[in-house]
């Protein structure tokens, strides 16, 4: 019987070439083919992904993204259930109609705040493959390392959450936060002057763009870097730490 064939979820940090660790790269060679979805007729990151494919020869097969609810629905786990569960029945479309052992390409690390590995996990079931895992560099690790900051406090926890639930977990008592996928920039609802922010977009890229400051200081700094990374990559991705009460010093 001939070994299942297996499927690689790649981490890829920023995307930049030399963001990939050398475990990346012989991952990535190592598959007969690349899936990506497409979310757009011009989708910059399928381009990121596809130029990186292009260093090895590998195929990319970009796959028309699955509509979703992103208006903060009634059912918002349920709005996720179905958005996977559609990925996973094209992809197993593609699957189906090609074999060989296949890759897809995740932003940072598999780990933080990514659905592919879920949607593997059931792809694999669905089509009797094995996969596995190769990490990648994060943006809370681009962030820390930009900024030459500790994400934590001596002896002290950093809370990892998402824009929609930051005011949550602000009220609920954390004081130092690692916010991702935060494309409305939700920290201009906090107190600006109870906070100071690290900030970071396009980390790890050439057009990488960092600002620190006091919160109500620099956010119209942010706003306009946010802007202007937007403008000069075609996308923006930003990650950023609010600590409150920050005196500045950092002690590991």
């Amino acid at each position: 019987m001939a070994d299942p064939r297996r499927i690689r979820v790649i981490g890829i940090g920023s995307g930049h070439p030399e963001q990939l660790t050398g475990e990346a790269w012989t991952a990535l060679s190592s598959v007969d083919y690349v899936v990506a979805a497409r979310k757009s007729a011009d989708d910059p990151l399928l381009q990121v992904r596809r130029r990186l494919c292009a260093k090895l020869d590998v195929p990319l097969v970009a796959v028309p993204d699955p509509e979703r609810d992103r208006d903060d629905p009634a059912d918002y786990a349920g709005a996720v259930r179905d958005w996977h569960a559609a990925r996973v029945a094209a992809y197993a479309d593609v699957l189906a109609e090609r074999p060989g052992d296949v890759g897809f390409l995740v932003w940072g690390d598999p780990a933080f705040y990514d659905s592919t590995l879920r949607i593997v996990e059931r792809l694999a079931a669905t089509t009797g493959a094995t996969y596995d895992v190769v990490p990648g560099i994060s943006s809370p690790q681009l962030l820390a390392a930009a900024h030459r900051i500790v994400l934590h406090r001596v002896g002290q926890p950093v809370l990892f959450t998402t824009g929609r639930r930051l005011a949550g977990e602000v009220a609920a008592g954390h004081d130092n936060v690692l916010v991702m996928l935060d494309g409305a920039l939700t920290c201009r609802d906090l107190d600006a002057d109870a906070w100071e922010i690290w900030w970071g977009a396009n980390l790890g890229t050439p057009g990488q763009r960092l600002v620190h400051g006091p919160l109500g200081e620099v956010l119209p700094r942010i706003e306009a870097e946010r802007a202007a990374a937007a403008s000069a990559d075609g996308w923006v991705m930003d990650t950023y730490l609010l600590r409150r009460g920050a005196s500045g010093a950092q002690v590991p």
